[in-house]
């Protein structure tokens, strides 16, 4: 099934790297015009046959950074149809050992600033004809437990809550919804994995056997946002390739 985005604008934060690229490339393939913000230009941007992303510069904690590039998309494209909450994450930190200040950081950056950057295209969107979609990635973090990233599993938790109600409150012209991935192989995974051997051995505890490409998220959101799920709005996609074994298989050997 070819998904067809041909006029379409699509704004995705964060959308210069890793899972946020991956999302971009694939609304290319569909078609669309899509935006990716970061803080600063990437060497290469997403493409697909000739069709490339156009960057502009945000920093999603910064309010005055947000009416900037949706200033720069209203008058570029005169509209936004799909707005990707993407722009997150944590690095590895013990939640008895970091600052205060580095909570409220990562509080900021992944539950306060999709807010606020939500809340802007809402006003965008409200104004057209056509209704739009709105999509929060979450994490596996936010339903079970999250060592080492305690604040940035609390803010995702939060994000599936504020998918909820923003869904009531911006419906029917905005749908709201969430994709929640599991473990993604990006650039950036030997932060948390460690090397191709401990990336390996951590995709053995996949059913599926592999962590997720960021393709695999890109192609979720294609699909969420698109005429085939009009009426999805206040839900979250879990995309966890069957989840992650239990640990009591490997204790008692049962999966041996």
């Amino acid at each position: 099934m070819k998904l067809n985005y041909q006029d379409k604008v699509v704004l995705v934060t964060g959308g210069t790297k890793g899972i946020g690229a991956g999302i971009a490339q694939e609304y290319l393939s569909a078609g669309a015009k899509v935006v990716v913000c970061g803080r600063k230009a990437p060497d290469t941007l997403p493409q697909c046959d000739g069709n490339s992303a156009v960057f502009v510069a945000c920093d999603v904690r910064d309010l005055n950074s947000i009416d900037e590039m949706f200033n720069f998309i209203e008058q570029e494209f005169g509209r936004l149809d799909v707005l990707v909450n993407n722009a997150g994450g944590s690095p590895f930190a013990m939640a008895d050992t970091v600052s205060p200040r580095f909570h409220e950081s990562i509080l900021r950056l992944n539950l306060i600033a999709p807010l606020n950057v939500a809340q802007r295209a809402n006003q965008l969107m409200q104004t057209q004809e056509q209704g739009s979609s709105t999509i929060f990635i979450g994490s596996i973090s936010a339903l079970r437990a999250s060592p080492g990233t305690a604040a940035y599993g609390a803010a995702k938790a939060g994000i599936l809550s504020l998918v909820q109600s923003l869904a009531v409150e911006w419906a029917p012209k905005v749908r709201v919804t969430a994709v929640s991935p599991g473990l993604v192989k990006t650039e950036q995974s030997y932060l948390h994995y460690g090397d191709d051997e401990g990336i390996a051995a951590v995709s053995k505890t996949i059913p599926a056997g592999r962590m997720a490409e960021p393709e695999d998220i890109g192609k979720a959101c294609v699909y969420l946002s698109s005429e085939h799920c009009l009426y999805a709005s206040g839900c979250n996609l879990l995309l966890n390739g069957g989840g992650e074994m239990p640990a009591f298989l490997s204790a008692s050997g049962a999966n041996e």
